[in-house]
């Protein structure tokens, strides 16, 4: 009987606790680092407009030269829920482009090219489907007879159905302006 009355009490506090675990759990969506709980960030539309990214991505790149190859990205959401890091890879090479507001709230994009430069980007128009960035010039001084570069970029959601997109992007290559394009869907 002294039993069924220890292993009452056991179950009932192993209940009690898993109960206020539970509460606690639901209640608290803010990030805590150790006592820490991290102060929440309002985020700006262009960084909001590019979770919708988040996850991971395959498709096809046209490049500039006509060549089709295989693209793929995954873009996940790290830092506390502040930074997107995109790892980007095209034909098996892969590259790394992240995502974040600067200190005045606005969207910065910088990518780090296998052409060996790392231009940052700002949002230049965002809407619900799509979100366009060109190079911040204050950033970088990259200049097309110097240098070869991306000098912008655009993710485009299909207004229909959220896992396609169309990602736009120009690039100087030796002095030459040139335009490529890849078609992505979400695979997670």
């Amino acid at each position: 009987m002294k039993n069924f009355i220890y292993l009452g009490l056991l179950m009932g506090s192993c209940l009690f606790a898993l109960s206020s675990f539970a509460e606690h759990h639901e209640e608290s969506d803010a990030v805590v680092i150790g006592d820490v709980e991290m102060t929440e960030v309002a985020h700006s539309d262009g960084f909001n407009q590019m979770k919708q990214m988040l996850g991971k991505w395959e498709g096809k790149l046209t490049q500039f030269t006509g060549a089709v190859i295989n693209t793929s990205s995954e873009f996940k959401l790290v830092s506390g829920g502040n930074l997107i890091t995109e790892t980007l890879i095209e034909d098996g090479v892969e590259m790394l482009t992240t995502y974040s507001d600067n200190k005045d709230g606005e969207l910065v994009v910088k990518h780090y090219c296998a052409l060996g430069t790392q231009p940052v980007f700002k949002a230049s128009k965002v809407s619900s489907d799509m979100v366009a960035v060109s190079l911040d010039e204050s950033q970088g001084g990259y200049h097309p007879e110097h240098h070869s570069y991306v000098s912008s970029m655009k993710w485009m959601v299909d207004a229909d159905n959220k896992d396609l997109a169309v990602v736009g992007s120009t690039l100087y290559i030796d002095g030459e302006l040139v335009e490529q394009q890849s078609v992505i869907s979400r695979v997670n």
